[in-house]
């Protein structure tokens, strides 16, 4: 046994002036961490993931609560972007802190590496929670997708539980509201059609709520909820059924426009849209918001609640989504995956100790920064880990430099087809997928991408490259055109073009601290021509033909 005492004298002033007239007397075995614990009180952290939640085209307009709850009462950061605008990939950058090319899942398929066994061996073990996990001070709980491709049978089905979790209620596969399975620590749970009992989003609401509950008081906790909404099949609970009949989505300016300089793959969708595609869209986008309805209530039942057991004070709560979503920008139907602000660009709210309320920050984040974030919250050094983001806890407590932070981030997408025609569009022959009856498809094989996007001072700009035959470049100058109307690839300075080309060289094949290095618009930036257009490097001179 160790025996502790502490009386008015001491020097640890880290303890209370309550704990300094206490005697602590513990297993010494265990006396560390619980003086830690005790000196260094460590908040607890909540992060709430939505799916499929656009910013671009008024997603967060429903979740009125939400904003008042988290935004309001916190920050709201207005440039945050993905690494990739799919759910699988970006779900995995999540979780690892990783671009696609470090953590290696590209698609919503098993081949893809969506919840593999590779992907259980290689990245689970090295993701945020497992640090969490690993280091013994957080308790720790999801609720709700994990990812796409989770629970099935050959990669260990729903008895499969990722290591950082203390307690596991995971969606079996993809978003659902009804007919479903849990996995629950690793036992299946099915669900069927009841809203009472079954309806997910307010599942997930009251699993959470339960946890707060029963949870040790000892240890801060890490809580995790990602609901289905605002994903199809977009089925909204009884009560809100009837909601934002009036509403159609937005008629900004690239809504049912031709997109003439770009990639094939957006050049092939049909302009004018039909009446029917035009009232498709507008029906998915007001289901699409009823379902949020449910989620601006799971919220609101989670703040209440840490409010009510006196821990709000001491909780970080995020609020974001896994990707953006389109509805008819140009004349695409409805779907994710392309490279423009609707798709990549994603909500984050932030509240919680020292975080000032009414703030909103225009400085450039991704969703690979949410785990180093997390980390640095709970005291771990992200240095130490093989992340590729960077944590904004400076920024949004006040305690960072903002002139040093980051000017670009980089966005990944490998494209699916298949090896058919689509029925829905034989003349386009295989090699395409996601097909509507309108014979417009907003995906395949070589609409693989790469993007450089810049928010700084100087610039804001995206630059990206296809991984196709013609290698077609798109660059958006988002200051003069914010709905992405012009692509400036032949008309941009050339010199800025070979930066920017150097640049996503350089991104695409970071790791770590390479990924954090200065960017174009940064005065430290460095730029070596030579490495640009010489002879090992096809691709590029390719490239630059195609551009004069």
């Amino acid at each position: 046994m160790a025996l502790f005492v502490f009386n008015s004298e001491s020097k640890m002033n880290s303890f209370s002036s309550t704990m300094l007239r206490f005697i602590l007397i513990c297993v010494t075995l265990h006396c560390s961490n619980l003086v830690a614990a005790i000196s260094y009180p460590r908040p607890n952290i909540v992060l709430i993931l939505t799916d499929d939640l656009d910013v671009s085209i008024g997603g967060m307009i429903p979740l009125s609560k939400t904003k008042k709850l988290i935004g309001d009462a916190g920050i709201t950061f207005t440039n945050t972007f993905v690494a990739s605008p799919l759910c699988c990939p970006s779900r995995a950058s999540i979780l690892t802190g990783k671009y696609p090319h470090n953590h290696h899942v590209v698609n919503n398929t098993l081949e893809g590496n969506c919840s593999s066994v590779a992907w259980q061996k290689t990245q689970e073990p090295i993701t945020f929670p497992a640090f969490l996990q690993k280091h013994g001070t957080y308790q720790t709980f999801f609720a709700g997708k994990y990812l796409n491709e989770y629970g099935n049978k050959k990669a260990g089905g729903v008895e499969h539980v990722p290591p950082g979790w203390d307690q596991w209620f995971a969606l079996e596969r993809n978003s659902k509201y009804y007919n479903y399975t849990l996995s629950v620590n690793g036992r299946p749970q099915r669900h069927g059609q009841n809203y009472s009992e079954d309806y997910l989003t307010d599942v997930l609401a009251n699993i959470s709520i339960d946890f707060l509950e029963n949870k040790s008081n000892r240890r801060p906790f890490f809580m995790m909820v990602s609901t289905p909404a605002p994903h199809s099949p977009w089925m909204a609970a009884p009560q809100y059924e009837s909601s934002f009949s009036n509403v159609k989505a937005p008629r900004d300016p690239n809504f049912n426009i031709h997109g003439k300089d770009k990639h094939w793959l957006i050049r092939q969708a049909k302009t004018p849209m039909t009446n029917s595609s035009i009232e498709f869209s507008d029906n998915a986008y007001r289901k699409r918001w009823r379902t949020l309805l449910s989620v601006d209530d799971l919220v609101e039942k989670v703040v209440r609640k840490l409010d009510i057991r006196g821990e709000l004070s001491n909780t970080y709560i995020i609020f974001t989504s896994d990707n953006g979503y389109h509805t008819g920008q140009f004349s695409l139907p409805m779907d994710k995956r392309q490279l423009y602000e609707f798709d990549i660009r994603v909500p984050l709210l932030v509240r919680g100790p020292n975080i000032k309320p009414n703030q909103t920050c225009s400085l450039l984040v991704a969703n690979v920064d949410l785990g180093p974030t997390i980390l640095d919250i709970a005291g771990y050094n992200v240095n130490e880990t093989q992340m590729d983001g960077m944590s904004f806890f400076p920024i949004m407590t006040g305690t960072g430099n903002s002139s040093t932070w980051r000017s670009d981030v980089l966005v990944e997408y490998e494209g699916e087809g298949s090896n058919i025609s689509d029925p829905t569009c034989p003349s386009l022959g295989p090699g395409v997928s996601q097909c509507f009856p309108d014979c417009v498809c907003e995906d395949s094989y070589n609409n693989t991408y790469a993007c450089v996007r810049t928010v700084s001072q100087a610039a804001n700009l995206q630059y990206c490259e296809f991984d196709d035959n013609e290698v077609f470049v798109e660059v958006y100058n988002l200051t003069a055109d914010p709905f992405q109307l012009s692509n400036i690839a032949k008309s941009i300075d050339q010199e800025v073009l070979e930066k920017m080309n150097h640049r996503l060289m350089m991104l695409q094949s970071c790791s770590a601290q390479t990924c954090r290095t200065p960017g174009v618009y940064d005065s430290q930036f460095k730029f070596d021509p030579r490495l640009m257009f010489g002879s090992l490097n096809p691709h590029r001179n390719k490239l630059r033909q195609t551009l004069k």
